[in-house]
């Protein structure tokens, strides 16, 4: 396939927004992938590419918050284990549940989500908490939490970053800051697993998928910076402006794709 500029240049643009959202709230693929699919590629291609720039965007952030020391490294490989696994399950419980009901589920989910972002007051409590350990009990929360969010990731995805973060802020009760480094170290082990899969598939567009991931990497480094200075001032926003798309996306899918 053969791209022109302005296919390359607007799907650097959104890729770039969508590294940006996705540091500091989760949910950068509702971007991107629209992004790519516009600029032309193929569903499959769409996905893959993007599992390739959003990886190494991913990266970055996550660099960044382990310089920071935003990430319990026990905590954060055992759930990132236990989101694989989900995956796994996920994606052959795909083949058994009827998508457009879960669809229609989120549908509820996401408006419900909104509102206890809203009157949630776990971010100005965390924000500034200095959360070190787990209890035992946290920790099997946080790695059952994982393994949920992992079970969704496989069977529809989208989000899975941003229900993350709040799920470890509100009943895990680590501080934002750590919950979204946990969520990021878990995000970065399915994208490359992931990566791997449309790679040995032949379903990612190469040279696409690296010049988009240095615009990628540049959204994620800024979104990690603001993240870093802005705590939950800058991510209830930005929560409920990924969940506004989410809702927009799920609406669409239901009308036009049933």
């Amino acid at each position: 396939m053969v791209f022109d500029l302005w296919q390359y240049a607007l799907v650097c643009v959104m890729v770039f927004a969508a590294g940006f959202v996705d540091a500091i709230a989760g949910g950068g693929g509702l971007i991107s992938i629209p992004g790519y699919m516009i600029a032309g590629l193929p569903a499959h291609f769409a996905l893959g590419t993007n599992k390739l720039s959003s990886t190494l965007g991913t990266m970055v952030a996550t660099l960044r918050f382990v310089r920071q020391g935003y990430i319990l490294w026990k905590l954060a490989l055992c759930c990132s284990v236990a989101g694989l696994v989900g995956s796994v399950l996920g994606a052959h419980a795909a083949i058994l549940i009827n998508e457009r009901m879960l669809k229609i589920a989120m549908l509820f989910i996401i408006p419900a989500t909104a509102v206890f972002l809203m009157r949630s007051r776990s971010f100005k409590r965390s924000d500034t908490a200095s959360v070190t350990t787990v209890s035992p009990a946290g920790f099997v929360t946080a790695i059952s939490i994982s393994l949920a969010i992992g079970i969704y990731d496989g069977i529809y995805g989208p989000g899975t970053g941003t229900f993350l973060i709040l799920l470890f802020t509100a009943i895990v009760h680590l501080s934002l800051r750590k919950a979204n480094g946990t969520a990021k170290v878990i995000n970065l082990t399915t994208n490359i697993s992931a990566l791997i899969v449309f790679l040995v598939s032949g379903k990612v567009m190469i040279i696409m998928g690296l010049i988009a991931g240095v615009f990628n990497m540049a959204g994620n480094y800024l979104g990690a910076v603001m993240f870093s200075r802005g705590g939950a001032k800058i991510v209830r926003p930005m929560m409920l402006t990924v969940m506004g798309i989410f809702m927009v996306k799920v609406i669409y899918e239901l009308w036009f794709q049933s």
